[in-house]
């Protein structure tokens, strides 16, 4: 007894001090986000202008990318289910060729694209859509999710079109190569690289904003929510969490494509299955009420009841979050796909489409459902990670864990993707060089650090407008170029028929291995 009285001193001395530091933190966070919101607001006004639509404030950003949606599914025949089953032939490597250039496998490039889409607003963001938009959200967030297939398809099929094979074998390739390189090609050289500029900057700003700073913040903030909320030993040390995070995040980074590759191609499916089959769980002990959620989803769609814009706000909702979530007509996946070994662009084209059906057909669905089943949409004062996290709890009491987790997971995914996207973009305006490289990877790095101590409006806000600012030179060039993926696709398609291409035969390519 008398050893625990010596050490009072201390420990109280130890509380005055953590409660201190705290304060400071606490301090910092807010100067930070002081100083970057009047910067970040008038960026954010511009890139979300909104229009009144049937009683319901339209992005018109949202608008730009489910036009070029339908336009490039009417455009190339709705490929995307014509060739998915051969999206899943190629991903399983039935055609792939070692010796092709490139410095990733199909299934690597697929991986690592996905891992920088499903990410928080798997979780969160259609939180927020069934919240506003009711169940009849999850029946359009479908609908755009299957018609931004074709989006991916068109923009990464051009990645490995334009893409640059480096003296050392390394591969640049995204929306700058083929917005400069197919522009000069059609004497519009100087149109190509302003639109090709643009994009850069904005992947840079998108990289350091929705794929760093935010996914920091919220993992942050999922960290302190299961650790004792407002009570948590973490409230006030988010530039604390962050450093610890910056330094896992570099180990990976620090070793490229490759490097990122490998770890994607075993995180994203792991990470995916858990949350796919805990929903499943959740909709098996809720098996009697799946009739009644697939009828509120569609009568929803068509006939909302108490959602304001009716018809048109549930539309809204539905397309805003497919729009955010699988980033289709954004640009970011070609980067990723680019660096595939394949010698056939359409061959990538293929397999990108699968991705929105992944994130959003799939992914997202499962969230939606879980929502609508459990009933945890119609609980007041709920919303984003917190909705979510209350729907599976109703099933797991211990969910909110698993779902702390997840959110870890699909953070740190998201960030090594974005962290490679925003670095072909700097090197695209800085030069190729180890040099340029390395401080790009400081930057975003030290960027960790200052999401996770930022408060939440600036981050998100910022994050958007970066990300949504890309598509507008990416889906320029799209339009512009589309002929090229036209004629890309009919001939694979040739070669196809003729068996110029076919199958690789397994067991002689073990056989030489």
């Amino acid at each position: 007894m008398s050893r625990f009285r010596s050490l009072a001193p201390w420990a109280a001395a130890m509380a005055v001090l953590m409660a201190s530091s705290s304060a400071r933190a606490e301090g910092m966070d807010q100067a930070i986000s002081d100083i970057v919101g009047p910067i970040v607001n008038p960026i954010v006004s511009t890139i979300f202008y909104s229009v009144p639509v049937a009683g319901t404030q339209f992005p018109l950003i949202v608008g730009w990318l489910i036009i070029a949606a339908v336009v490039f599914t009417l455009y190339f025949g709705f490929v995307q289910f014509r060739l998915f089953g051969h999206a899943v032939r190629l991903v399983k490597g039935d055609y792939t060729d070692p010796k092709d250039e490139g410095e990733v496998s199909h299934f690597q490039a697929l991986a690592t694209a996905l891992s920088g889409t499903v990410g928080l607003g798997n979780i969160a963001g259609v939180a927020v859509a069934v919240s506003l938009g009711g169940p009849g959200a999850t029946f359009w967030m479908i609908l755009a999710g299957l018609l931004g297939m074709a989006s991916k398809f068109c923009e990464c099929t051009l990645g490995v079109k334009y893409r640059n094979v480096n003296a050392d074998g390394s591969i640049s390739g995204g929306p700058m190569y083929y917005l400069s390189k197919g522009f000069a090609e059609n004497g519009k050289a100087g149109l190509g690289k302003v639109l090709a500029v643009f994009f850069a900057i904005c992947a840079i700003g998108g990289s350091i904003g929705g794929g760093n700073m935010f996914q920091a913040n919220q993992s942050y903030q999922q960290a302190v929510n299961v650790t004792g909320g407002d009570a948590s030993f973490l409230v006030g040390y988010g530039w604390l969490f962050g450093l610890v995070m910056a330094a896992i995040v570099g180990m990976v980074i620090i070793g490229g494509i490759k490097s990122i590759a490998r770890v994607t191609e075993k995180l994203v499916p792991m990470m995916a299955v858990i949350y796919v089959i805990a929903a499943i769980i959740i909709l098996g002990f809720n098996f009697s009420a799946i009739p009644a959620a697939f009828g509120a989803i569609i009568e929803g769609a068509f006939a909302p009841v108490a959602v304001g814009g009716g018809i048109v706000g549930v539309l809204i909702q539905g397309f805003k979050r497919a729009a955010f979530s699988n980033e289709a007509g954004i640009g970011s996946a070609a980067i990723a796909h680019s660096a595939v070994k394949t010698s056939q662009p359409a061959t990538e084209g293929i397999v990108a489409l699968l991705e929105p059906f992944i994130d959003t057909v799939v992914i997202c669905t499962m969230t939606a459902l879980v929502i609508v089943i459990t009933g945890a949409y119609q609980v007041e004062g709920l919303g984003g990670v917190q909705l979510t996290s209350y729907a599976f709890e109703t099933a797991f009491p211990w969910f909110p864990y698993v779902l702390a987790l997840a959110v870890l997971m699909f953070a740190f995914s998201t960030m090594l993707s974005w962290s490679y996207y925003g670095l072909k973009a700097w090197t695209y305006l800085f030069g190729e060089s180890k040099g340029s490289e390395i401080v790009y990877k400081l930057i975003f790095l030290a960027f960790v650090v200052i999401g996770a101590s930022m408060s939440l409006g600036p981050v998100i806000d910022f994050s958007d407008a970066m990300i949504f600012a890309m598509s507008i030179a990416n889906i320029i060039g799209l339009y512009y170029l589309m002929p090229v993926v036209k004629r890309e696709l009919a001939q694979y398609i040739a070669k196809l028929k003729s068996g110029e291409i076919a199958p690789v035969d397994k067991k002689a390519k073990r056989q030489n291995a």
